[in-house]
């Protein structure tokens, strides 16, 4: 999604050092491969094995790949021996990939267990935070993370199965109660896609490494290198553009208020949504933004 519009707005220069933050099938990997030349590199990252394992098929030597996640690429990139990078693109979400294997439990869509792991290697599933989790917390991640206003109706209709004796272990039966917990939904929209979206950021602490990922990438990038975020849900743009703001200003330290400022970091290149071509194309890419920012002279 938005691919031609984010490799054109990343690669500034063909031999230059870059990190595609989000692997996936390696599509946006492999467009920004094509724009360098023979000294360029490109380093990518993903949680996901699947996604490590499709990057084998990429034999080209100027790309290395880390099975890590974005928000520990300055850890990654030192081992590496890279200090400096003209380009971080992050292309944040659940990929396609990930949304159409049943086995993931990332959709409603299929009845497969409540996975939704990033990495299936390590951490909780989804079913394993509602077998354990008090309602309160339960409730949070929903209406945090999913924006749902009936969180505390569907927490309370899984604790009280839980407490039945029947945990949610499943997508399909998470998705039925939450249909029977919601009163009403906005036209067109499964009632269970808010809850879905909750579990699924919460358990793989997107937003977290989205802010840890955003300062790693701030503090690599060289004078003049991009910033290239695509998001896809108004949590996560939200991060994204408070973070290119408050780096694209002066900032006085409050506690030390006659101090010299901090200097601007960023300089905001502006947002891009999809055309009606690539909505029609891909409904999935209806909600994309991308943003773009561009590291000062300022290396303080």
């Amino acid at each position: 999604m938005l691919l031609t519009e984010a490799v054109e707005a990343l690669v500034t220069q063909a031999d230059g050092i870059y990190v595609d933050g989000t692997f996936g099938r390696g599509g946006h990997a492999r467009a920004i491969l094509g724009k360098l030349s023979p000294a360029g590199r490109l380093v990518a990252f993903d949680k996901d094995p699947q996604a490590v394992a499709a990057a084998a098929e990429i034999t080209d030597p100027r790309l290395s790949m880390c099975h890590a996640s974005f928000a520990d690429m300055a850890h990654e990139l030192s081992a590496l021996g890279i200090t400096q990078v003209q380009g971080v693109l992050l292309d944040l979400g659940v990929s396609s990939p990930q949304i159409d294997d049943p086995a993931r439990g990332f959709s409603f869509r299929f009845d497969a267990p409540l996975d939704m792991r990033m990495d299936t290697t390590r951490g909780e599933t989804a079913a394993q935070f509602l077998e354990r989790a008090e309602l309160g917390e339960i409730a949070e991640v929903i209406r945090d993370y999913g924006e749902e206003r009936f969180a505390v109706s569907i927490a309370k209709a899984l604790v009280a199965r839980r407490e039945g004796g029947a945990p949610v272990r499943s997508t399909a039966e998470l998705s039925a109660l939450v249909a029977r917990a919601v009163k009403t939904r906005e036209p067109g929209q499964d009632p269970a896609t808010r809850t879905f979206q909750a579990l699924r950021i919460h358990v793989n602490a997107e937003l977290e490494a989205l802010q840890q990922g955003l300062k790693a990438a701030l503090d690599l990038l060289a004078p003049q290198g991009r910033l290239v975020v695509i998001s896809f849900h108004s949590l996560e743009d939200r991060i994204v553009k408070t973070f290119i703001a408050r780096e694209s200003r002066d900032e006085v330290d409050r506690r030390a208020p006659f101090a010299p400022p901090r200097p601007m970091r960023l300089v905001s290149l502006g947002r891009v949504k999809p055309d009606y071509r690539e909505i029609a194309a891909n409904p999935r890419a209806r909600s994309a933004v991308l943003r773009v920012a561009e590291r000062t002279d300022v290396t303080t």
